[in-house]
């Protein structure tokens, strides 16, 4: 397992629909050692903090397997690495083999997996098609977000070290599939809404889900 690129970029306007958009999805690969840091790589920003960036979405990473089945798949588009504003290009770690909490050496960094992640609808723009967003959930190639649990450096070619895989084994894969298809999964919500790891925002969610779930059946009885 290795870093096949590290990408940053800060936040740039561009058109959408006839009206200017901010963004940070424009990534660039650099060279050399990269400090990452609580809240981000050096040289790397986001645009909307609402829904970007932060503590536990510090840094992105993507597998470079994922680019391999898009070429083969969608061949009219281009995908060079870090189309989808990865800050991390990986090799040998795919989201299925990635639960919540584990625990990585990246370069001097340690970092924790926390969410898959979810598209906005400036991949969309990246792509240069809006229903992209789309295909990218329902065809489940997310990568993953991480928070850092130690700063320090990395840079293309670094090995990515397992230090520690979290005992309940909450896959990143039962994450996304809770979102966005078995969203009746009430054992799974379960599960999730108990994890201690995984972001409070991700928790109210599944609380959140919970509760329907629970109203909706004390309906139909």
């Amino acid at each position: 397992m290795r870093v096949l690129s590290v990408n940053v970029g800060l936040p740039r306007q561009v058109t959408w629909r006839g009206r200017p958009v901010t963004t940070g999805i424009y990534k660039e690969p650099v060279a050399g050692r990269v400090s990452v840091r609580a809240l981000n790589l050096d040289g790397d920003r986001q645009a909307d903090l609402r829904v970007h960036g932060g503590r536990d979405k510090a840094v992105y990473a993507y597998p470079s397997e994922y680019y391999g089945l898009w070429r083969r798949e969608r061949p009219e588009l281009d995908f060079p690495w870090v189309q989808f504003g990865e800050n991390l290009t990986i090799e040998g770690l795919v989201d299925e083999d990635v639960s919540i909490g584990d625990r990585f050496r990246v370069g001097t960094a340690e970092l924790v997996v926390t969410q898959p992640r979810l598209p906005c609808f400036k991949l969309g723009l990246k792509m240069g098609r809006d229903e992209f967003v789309t295909e990218f959930l329902d065809r489940g190639l997310h990568g993953f977000y991480l928070a850092v649990a130690r700063e320090g450096e990395v840079e293309a070619g670094d090995a990515i070290i397992e230090l520690q895989r979290d005992p309940r084994g909450f896959g990143v894969t039962d994450v996304a599939r809770l979102y966005a298809r078995d969203r009746d999964d009430l054992d799974g919500m379960r599960r999730a809404a108990e994890l201690d790891v995984i972001p409070e925002s991700w928790r109210d969610y599944f609380r959140k889900r919970l509760r329907q779930l629970g109203a909706r059946l004390v309906a139909s009885e």
